[in-house]
């Protein structure tokens, strides 16, 4: 009999912020997935969703026993969820709440920083001037990251990688893409999350198979892009 595994349906890896958010909690702890693509504004996109088990959009997953998980932070509860020795959350009570409450915020916030500064892992871009929207922003994830790393005194923010790291790394994408004016302890947190191995994984895997969409272009310079 086959073995069963979970199966991930994601858009282009050097674009879709959501797909690494719903894959690193795979690649980072070791999850057995299968990874399946969809072409994002292609002709056949949501019809390759809907296919899927999807809603319209990517990541999303069918679970061994047929279950469909169709948004990131619930592929991200779920799996924390089902592998609880896999240290996808903090083991410190106090800790897993704040990493939570993390989590939930990247997910339905910094809609000015994501609006302005899309991801892109193929190139950087010189130049650019971020609106008091996106300093605001900013100014919340230093807020946010301040504590847990001067606690843990990092790498990252509760000391090992957790799905709370796994959330942000989309955002260290863009900070070290768009040349964002951050602290240097933010900085530092950046790049360790761009020289984790599932992130430099998934960039590789992007420069490789990916072709450029022009809707991601900006009307800036381009610089390569600055991974650790």
């Amino acid at each position: 009999m086959p073995v069963m595994t979970y199966r991930i349906l994601i858009g282009q890896r050097s674009y879709s912020s959501w797909s690494l958010r719903g894959w690193l909690p795979f690649g980072a702890f070791d999850i057995p997935v299968t990874v399946e693509h969809a072409l994002m504004y292609s002709d056949g996109f949501h019809a390759a969703v809907a296919a899927f088990g999807g809603h319209r959009s990517v990541p999303a997953v069918r679970t061994p026993r047929g279950g469909i998980l169709t948004d990131s932070i619930a592929i991200a509860w779920h799996l924390a969820e089902t592998f609880p020795d896999h240290g996808l959350l903090p083991s410190d009570p106090i800790q897993r709440a704040s990493a939570q409450s993390m989590i939930a915020e990247m997910h339905s916030g910094f809609l000015a920083l994501r609006s302005a500064c899309p991801m892109n892992l193929r190139t950087a871009w010189a130049g650019f001037v971020p609106s008091d929207a996106v300093l605001a922003d900013l100014a919340r994830l230093e807020a946010l990251w301040g504590t847990p790393l001067a606690i843990s005194r990092g790498p990252f923010l509760f000391g090992a990688f957790t799905l709370a790291d796994a959330f942000f790394a989309p955002v260290a994408a863009r900070i070290a893409g768009y040349g964002l004016p951050v602290s240097p302890r933010a900085l530092a947190y950046v790049q360790a999350i761009l020289a984790h191995p599932a992130v430099r994984a998934w960039r590789d895997a992007g420069m490789e198979q990916d072709v450029e969409i022009p809707k991601y272009d900006m009307d800036l310079p381009r610089l390569p892009f600055p991974m650790p």
